[in-house]
């Protein structure tokens, strides 16, 4: 049977967005405009579901998103695990019928304590039937076990007490190290190791911490789980959740029992609430910016600059004893800064937009300069790699040494993704049409005013 990945809208949903980084976090796009079906308007060739799916071209694609989540939300934990669990949902899926038999669906009713009420009853009390009767089921219930009056102890026979632990096989030094040691299985499906590692022994105080059973190692893909619980769950974990302890210490408990999918149920479920309806559309409103924030703000400095030049010509014409006809003229620097300072509001630069281009992203300048600097990060897509630390990459510093002149003529970059270009030309489009209303009108304000005649 195959498990299902559904989400709902939890009662409480907690960002995990963290501090600025740079320039680029703190300018914000407006809302996308374009018709759609999908929530907020977002297109669906640009959904949720087609970005995990790798469906989408850059600079919409998971490897973008997951930069988005890292660099400018700093929550890049949360689609790492739920990639994760995407995959093991799939991979538990494929295992024989026998290893799942291991590890049933978690049901929450199983955390609560089973009280079971015997009543008491004596010999006195019981019938000679009773008594006859329950002797005979007591002797089938044990009939074949050591505990069986009639069956032959293996001790007087054999010498051998079958409660007794047999002595382990004395192993050398290299055998004995290697049992020490943990990595990943043959198959590189889930790890193994011989002894109680960080990971494990973490888990294992988490388990406590929650008051819950140590589980059954025997369960498939047990090791991995406590790797999952030692960097998402624990709070001292590299990758830690933002979790309430409640969260955690249900999740724990349904994990101590199996290790099956549906124990990560309510967890699942508020991650992806959280990726779906707060991160995917701040990443769409993020990609919509064709350039950084120093080309942004000089677009919008070109804006204002051209609706005051414009303002300027109809004052000068109106004061002077030109014809009124000249005041149309000022129709230019109205349309000109109007479409600019509109597409520059919402994170757009016109003439990035006529090539398609946009800026690359600090952290994608030096890609090509020094891969070695850029591999560094690369882990982030790995469900269990570092931490999500960035603070001490090197393109930070190179970031930060660059003039603000450098910065505005950036390298650019082709857009591929044919429906963000599609959302770029209708916010331009709706820019253009703006302009074109306000000018009119300023025009219309000044023509039939009378000369001044001053000059």
């Amino acid at each position: 049977m195959v498990y299902s990945l559904t989400y709902r809208r939890p009662a409480h949903v907690s960002s995990s967005s963290g501090s600025s980084v740079h320039s680029e976090k703190s300018a914000n796009a407006e809302s996308v405009t374009s018709r759609s079906s999908c929530p907020y308007g977002i297109p669906d060739a640009l959904s949720f579901d087609r970005i995990i799916e790798g469906g989408t071209c850059p600079p919409c694609t998971t490897r973008e998103f997951m930069n988005f989540l890292l660099y400018i939300e700093n929550s890049a934990e949360n689609l790492q695990f739920y990639l994760w669990f995407r995959d093991y949902v799939k991979r538990f899926d494929q295992l024989p019928e026998v290893e799942k038999n291991l590890s049933p669906p978690w049901v929450p009713e199983q955390s609560k304590p089973k009280i079971i009420h015997i009543k008491a009853t004596s010999d006195i009390d019981m019938s000679p039937e009773e008594k006859r009767k329950a002797a005979q089921e007591v002797s089938q219930a044990i009939k074949g076990t050591d505990f069986d009056a009639k069956a032959k102890l293996t001790t007087n026979e054999a010498g051998h007490n079958p409660f007794n632990t047999p002595p382990r096989t004395p192993s050398s030094d290299k055998e004995s190290m290697s049992s020490s040691m943990a990595g990943w299985g043959d198959d590189g499906s889930t790890l193994f190791s011989g002894r109680a590692t960080s990971h494990t022994k973490q888990s294992a105080a988490a388990f406590e911490s929650a008051k819950a059973f140590q589980p059954f190692t025997v369960q498939p893909y047990r090791e991995e789980i406590s790797r999952i619980i030692a960097t998402y769950i624990t709070s001292e974990g590299a990758r830690c959740l933002n979790l309430s302890d409640k969260e955690s210490a249900k999740l724990l408990r349904a994990l101590s029992i199996t290790t099956h999918p549906s124990a990560f149920r309510e967890v699942v479920s508020t991650i992806e609430w959280t990726l779906r309806h707060q991160s995917h559309p701040n990443f769409i409103r993020y990609t919509i910016r064709n350039g950084n924030r120093p080309r942004v703000i000089f677009a919008r400095g070109l804006g204002i600059g051209g609706i005051v030049g414009g303002l300027l010509c109809a004052v000068i014409f109106t004061l002077s004893s030109a014809g009124r006809g000249w005041r149309a003229l000022s129709a230019i620097g109205f349309f000109i800064g109007i479409a600019t300072l509109i597409a520059a509001w919402k994170g757009m630069c016109v003439v990035l937009h006529g090539m398609h281009h946009r800026h690359l992203r600090p952290w994608e300048l030096f890609s090509e300069e020094d891969s070695s600097d850029y591999e560094m990060k690369k882990d982030s897509m790995e469900s269990l790699g570092s931490n999500n630390s960035y603070e001490n990459e090197p393109w930070i510093a190179k970031y930060e040494k660059r003039n603000v002149i450098r910065k505005i003529f950036d390298r650019e970059v082709w857009i591929q993704e044919p429906a963000l270009r599609q959302i770029q030309d209708t916010i331009f489009l709706q820019a253009v049409l703006c302009a074109f209303v306000l000018s009119a009108v300023a025009v219309a304000i000044f023509v039939p005013l009378p000369k001044g005649n001053y000059f």
